[in-house]
């Protein structure tokens, strides 16, 4: 497992390794991390623009012993038939799960880009930037993923965060689905849903999001 210490150690080891500039957007346990809301994980996260920099990031964790591994243990077999599946590199129990431009059909949004929670520098001859992304974003993500103990930290997300939007939620959802993205109306609808057992969520963000997923106006 990694820590919140291990994390950016490793992050600074990656940085001293890069031959060029890279940025990355972190989501997943690696974002939770940065907010304090989680203490290690055991999976980083990352979403590159390019992959000529997901490349690069690749050939500096592999100097650090990381190796490529599949990644169908982790994720549902419909979502690993998308050619936006992840590449996976692991050492020991530790994972990186990276991804460019989409996860799975999920975009890149200007949204994404724009509102950022935070933004992290590890420099040496190179910089290494790591953008973390806002809870609303990690939330449609982890609905999306659907990978053990995701729906867990969902419900810490939503415990937690005081002033998370909800509306902001299902308007990212929407700008996604009218983009071409599938799969991520009903996995944030049923996530919603769920959700309702453990947090309070307005039923109008749930009815906003089923009304489209059904075809009905209003």
């Amino acid at each position: 497992m990694i820590t919140q210490k291990d994390q950016s150690n490793l992050f600074q080891l990656i940085a001293d390794r890069i031959k060029a500039d890279v940025t990355c957007y972190a989501f997943g346990g690696t974002a939770m991390m940065f907010y304090g809301y989680k203490d290690e994980t055991k999976d980083i996260d990352l979403l590159f623009e390019s992959d000529g920099e997901r490349k690069e990031f690749i050939r500096a964790i592999e100097s650090l012993g990381f190796a490529g591994s599949s990644p169908f243990k982790i994720y549902i077999p419909e979502k690993l038939r998308d050619k936006h599946r992840p590449l996976m590199y692991t050492m020991g129990d530790s994972r990186f799960d990276l991804f460019v431009k989409c996860i799975f059909k999920t975009l890149l949004s200007p949204n994404i880009k724009e509102d950022k929670y935070a933004m992290h520098e590890f420099k040496a001859k190179h910089t290494l930037i790591v953008n973390v992304l806002r809870t609303e974003h990690i939330v449609l993500l982890k609905s999306v993923t659907e990978r053990d103990r995701d729906f867990e930290d969902i419900i810490t997300i939503a415990k937690k965060t005081k002033d998370f939007d909800w509306q902001y939620l299902v308007d990212e959802t929407l700008w996604q689905y009218s983009h071409g993205d599938g799969w991520v109306l009903p996995d944030v609808w049923k996530m919603l849903k769920e959700l309702q057992k453990y947090v309070f969520v307005e039923e109008k963000y749930v009815k906003m999001l089923e009304s489209t997923k059904t075809g009905k106006a209003g």
